[in-house]
């Protein structure tokens, strides 16, 4: 990612932390906690012009509303304070997706946001040499013949590693390298289902998706929207308050139990799609992540299909 998608990314987070605190704030007592995470957002947020600032905070805005319809228990009764807060990076890294937490401890009670701009990406997850993803993602170690599948062609980005190649400058990377590494990935996906059955799909979509229920928030720029889909997997979003009710409700999503397919996507190299049963469906596209060659690539990874039970909510803005 770059700098920029970084500094806006970051910007977009503290939108939301201070219109949940300025509108909250009209209701109940709240508070924001001052940490590293909140210095960085706010210095990216002053990386923004006046004109930016006020876009974020109208699509901002657009989303913390449908979210207090959602979510009753953030304005609902009591004296108690609520706590806002930006979570660091790592936390995405241990398995915890939320940006933004929504926290009242007076009824132990929190919620979060995965806060995203212009982008609809799960994971940009890193393959490489020496990363066994099966222990990275889901604790379960790649097989022998996963390594023995990859060593070829990590030694031949060693090589030109050592000659200070660049990306563009190999003619055949999708033959020489993105094929042969996605089929050696989705062959020790094969390999994992057979020994581990059912426990593997959900694994993979809780690695994907975190070990937390969550709402994902999406600003779309370019349509005036933000998006909000529920990812209500343990039943913990969309609790009723005790004067507030909620307008909508949302239902819980079950996790997959059997992988349906992984295949190449049609007329690609560099795309496997992973289908999965309840209709869970992910493409991961591989990419290097750099401009000279390395023996390390990056997953770009999305979700294409979704179980009906993510409700998903376009919220116009207000301009």
């Amino acid at each position: 990612m770059s700098s920029k998608s970084n500094n806006q990314g970051r910007a977009y987070e503290f939108a939301y932390l201070i219109t949940l605190y300025d509108e909250i704030s009209k209701v109940r007592p709240a508070i924001i906690e001052n940490n590293s995470n909140y210095i960085a957002a706010e210095n990216a947020w002053h990386t923004l012009s006046d004109s930016e600032k006020d876009l974020y905070k109208i699509s901002a805005l657009a989303g913390v509303n449908t979210i207090f319809e959602l979510e009753p228990l953030i304005l609902d009764d009591g004296d108690d304070e609520l706590e806002l807060k930006i979570q660091s990076d790592d936390k995405g890294k241990a398995g915890d997706v939320r940006d933004v937490l929504i926290i009242r401890r007076g009824i132990e009670w929190e919620i979060g946001l995965s806060v995203k701009h212009n982008h609809f990406a799960v994971k940009h997850s890193r393959i490489s040499k020496k990363l066994d993803f099966g222990k990275k993602w889901y604790g379960l170690e790649c097989s022998k013949e996963y390594w023995d599948d990859i060593k070829p062609i990590f030694d031949y980005l060693d090589d030109e590693k050592s000659k200070g190649s660049k990306w563009s400058e190999l003619t055949n990377k999708e033959d020489d390298v993105y094929e042969p590494l996605l089929n050696a990935f989705k062959n020790e996906l094969d390999r994992q289902n057979k020994l581990y059955g059912k426990d593997i799909p959900k694994l993979m979509v809780e690695y994907l998706l975190g070990q937390f229920d969550f709402y994902k928030v999406i600003g779309i720029d370019n349509k005036k929207i933000t998006r909000i889909q529920s990812y209500n997997l343990r039943g913990t979003l969309n609790k009723q308050g005790k004067s507030r009710k909620r307008n909508i409700e949302i239902p819980i999503s079950n996790l997959p139990t059997r992988i349906v397919s992984i295949e190449f996507k049609p007329n690609s190299k560099n795309t496997l799609e992973l289908y999965l049963d309840g209709g869970w469906q992910f493409s991961f596209r591989i990419h290097n992540a750099s401009t000279k060659v390395e023996p390390s690539l990056k997953f770009d990874i999305q979700i294409i299909g979704m179980p009906t039970t993510i409700i998903s909510i376009d919220c116009r803005w207000q301009i």
